[in-house]
């Protein structure tokens, strides 16, 4: 029987809980020290109570930079199966996340399911499921119904939920101030500013935050305060209404700390390069190095169809600067629905930019892999290869498309591989390509 609601409950009175034996041991990480970083809530270990076949992760400083796959139904593409599709591929290519962004009709189903088979943690943002959960329009929902939304999410077993609770009054009035190129682009956000504007209210997620934290500490459930005002376009990144708006989280972040609420941090967006290792050291000072969840950031505006390579060029550039946990993004990105296609190539993106930043932080063990592929590819060992590769299928498929004669090689050099060659005259051997057949 637990004697502690949550994590940082259990961490703060020196509790070493299963899940962060686990994490430790993943992590290669001493036990008592996570446990001291989770208490100070500069590590989250997202994991509801009622999420039986989830193997913890920490997300947050000094550990693996994790990532995460956004998926779920919408009305002009809600085919069940292809969605549980990409739950296998998320799986399959090692996603520590699952967010379930469902937003068409009873999602309910959908999540349970996801929630009874994934091992990863999950998601969602109950702002995107309250007009289909209660079945009224945004005009017709009060502040009690988007609790009742959060509690159904918590009590099917949802181990992180994004709570924009940061666009308060403040926050509008600096938005509405310095105009923005893009306005704003999260579809969370953009629904509580229509109905606050539209009612002339507060954010129900700010006016009863105590209110929220309070269910998601009766499941530990951690709390994700999203980014509703963050940056669209390059033009609007680090501008008032962004920086406004992370102020707010910073306090936020305070007061869910104060009733043991694990809490994560989201960031933009779209922005330059020159912008991001700013923008990561600025939140985590403002969010009292709470871990923080990144969205890209996109370096460029101008690459749809190929917006998973621009994510993973920002997403790189802000975990090596800080970021914690980074949200992929797929080739589908401001066009449509990701198919499977897209799905996998967001994924295998997303973990390129995290494995290259665990190297560039030092992150221990990171640069394992690394090295036994230089060893596969000095002995020239092909099956080596495509078992440490990221994705081994691909690997294999691209070679053995374009067979050289000689295994020892590729086809783009053939006899004249260099590590060949190399090998050849350290082993005392003669390289003689006109007499060799």
């Amino acid at each position: 029987m637990r004697n502690y609601k949550t994590q940082m409950e259990a961490a703060k009175h020196g509790i070493l809980t299963d899940e962060m034996r686990l994490v430790a041991e993943k992590e290669y990480m001493d036990p008592t020290e996570l446990m001291r970083k989770v208490a100070n809530g500069s590590v989250a270990i997202p994991r509801n109570i009622k999420h039986d076949s989830i193997s913890a992760e920490g997300i947050g400083s000094g550990l693996r930079t994790k990532i995460n796959v956004n998926l779920g139904i919408s009305g002009d593409c809600n085919n069940y199966d292809m969605e549980m599709q990409k739950v296998d591929l998320a799986i399959k290519f090692g996603a520590e996340a699952i967010m379930d962004l469902s937003n068409y009709g009873k999602t309910n189903t959908f999540r349970r399911k996801l929630i009874e088979k994934s091992p990863a943690m999950i998601g969602t943002v109950p702002m995107y499921d309250a007009i289909g959960y209660l079945e009224k329009d945004l005009l017709e929902i009060t502040a009690e119904d988007f609790l009742r939304v959060v509690r159904a999410h918590a009590e099917e077993g949802v181990d992180f939920m994004t709570i924009h609770a940061g666009i308060n009054r403040r926050v509008i009035e600096a938005f509405m101030r310095d105009k923005r190129k893009m306005n704003i682009v999260s579809r969370g956000g953009s629904l509580l500013f229509a109905w606050m504007m539209m009612t002339g209210r507060e954010n129900p997620f700010y006016e009863y935050y105590d209110d929220t934290l309070d269910i998601l500490r009766e499941y530990d459930v951690t709390i994700s305060l999203g980014d509703a005002l963050r940056p669209g376009c390059i033009s609007d990144g680090t501008d008032a209404g962004q920086i406004s708006e992370l102020i707010e989280l910073g306090n936020l972040t305070e007061r869910a700390w104060a009733k043991d609420v694990q809490v994560m941090v989201e960031g933009p967006g779209h922005m330059a390069m020159n912008e991001i290792e700013a923008n990561m050291k600025l939140q985590k000072r403002i969010c009292h190095n709470a871990p923080f969840y990144v969205l890209g950031p996109l370096v460029t505006d101008i690459a749809p169809g190929y917006d998973h390579i621009t994510s993973a060029i920002g997403g790189a550039i802000a975990a090596a600067s800080g970021a914690d946990f980074l949200c992929y993004v797929t080739p589908a990105e401001h066009l449509r629905l990701p198919d499977l296609n897209d799905v996998k190539e967001g994924i295998i993106a997303s973990r390129i930019a995290a494995h290259a930043a665990d190297i560039a932080k030092g992150i221990p063990h990171s640069r394992d892999k690394d090295d036994a592929m230089a060893d596969a590819r000095h002995k020239v060992d092909w099956e080596k290869m495509f078992d440490i590769a990221i994705d081994s299928e691909k690997a294999q498929a691209y070679f053995e498309s374009a067979p050289p004669s000689d295994r020892h090689t590729c086809s783009m050099c053939g006899k004249m591989c260099a590590v060949r060659t190399t090998n050849m005259i350290l082993e005392g051997k003669n390289v003689e390509f006109c007499t060799e057949k």
